[in-house]
């Protein structure tokens, strides 16, 4: 594939936006799929495209003859997370990567992840937009309180957190909650 051919495709670089994508690889070959991608992406000059490549992992503690250690795990072995542009170049370089068996997905095409999605694989803190104002009322939707309904007396978008004042018991509690806690009325 010659330097002119890099961008094939009916998507410019420049005028989309990078979505995370599942690929999957066989088991145990997810770090070295992650090297020869990033390789890949350097040698053809693809950074705008294929933006980032991240394996998921965890810390846990392991005990073993009787002594704590604690390891790294992959939290979704024989799977990779991409993010990318889709072009024909990209899907391209991503499938004839050594290691990858395929896009998760149906069809020929791979399907990015939702931002609900992208939160719950911990590969890019998502925020989650909330369109309330102070005053207005709100339903929990899930926790001990979930279907009550209560006053927002405070929004703090940066951590993501509401004061809601719930009637309980006759007297109204303060109450701290998630964004995803909560659903406009």
């Amino acid at each position: 594939m010659s330097e002119e051919t890099t961008y094939e495709g009916s998507v410019k670089p420049e005028e989309a936006t990078p979505l995370w994508y599942v690929v999957h690889t066989y088991s145990g070959y997810e770090n070295k799929v992650k090297d020869n991608l990033e390789k890949t992406v350097e040698n053809r000059g693809m950074q705008d495209v294929i933006v980032e490549v991240k394996v998921p992992m965890e810390d846990t503690i392991e005990i073993k003859n009787g002594k704590r250690k604690t390891v790294s795990r992959k939290v979704y072995p024989g799977y990779v997370m991409v993010k990318m542009i889709l072009t024909d170049a990209s899907w391209y370089v991503v499938r004839n990567t050594r290691g990858v068996t395929g896009f998760v997905g149906p069809g020929s095409r791979p399907i990015p992840l939702s931002d609900m999605e992208v939160r719950m694989t911990g590969v890019e803190d998502v925020p989650i937009v909330l369109d309330v104002e102070v005053g207005q009322n709100v339903t929990v939707t899930s926790g001990p309180l979930e279907n009550f309904v209560g006053v927002i007396t405070e929004i703090n978008k940066e951590r993501q957190k509401l004061k809601v004042s719930v009637s309980m018991f006759g007297r109204d509690t303060l109450v701290e909650l998630d964004f995803v806690q909560v659903r406009k009325i």
